[in-house]
């Protein structure tokens, strides 16, 4: 299963084997078997099967991760009175992002 059409292929061969050519001495003799190389290389990476994520389970159910004192963050558990800096050091998440990989509503309190 290739989720990647010829054009994108012929793209990053093209990339790859311009970037190495340009780093590495190389004879015009050797260029054919270099880019059928790499095309073939980028095919059969295209090719591969990502595994797939498994379900996310909240660190608390989010109906119980706000208090009027806290909010515990769904990702591990912990105690803040203020996310959003939490969930960037931590997680490279923005308040949307942690609101939208948790199914959350747009008004959750990150404070």
């Amino acid at each position: 299963m290739s989720n990647i059409d010829d054009k994108t292929v012929i793209e990053l061969t093209a990339d790859i084997v311009s970037a190495y050519v340009g780093n590495n001495p190389l004879p015009a003799a050797g260029l054919p078997e270099l880019i059928a190389s790499v095309s073939a290389s980028v095919r059969k990476l295209a090719g591969a099967v990502v595994a797939e994520t498994p379900n996310l389970v909240p660190a608390v159910n989010p109906k119980k991760s706000v208090f009027p004192d806290y909010i515990i963050c769904l990702e591990d558990g912990k105690k803040f009175k203020s996310l959003k800096r939490h969930l960037r050091t931590d997680y490279g998440l923005s308040p949307d992002d942690y609101r939208a990989k948790w199914g959350l509503p747009p008004g959750y309190p990150m404070v």
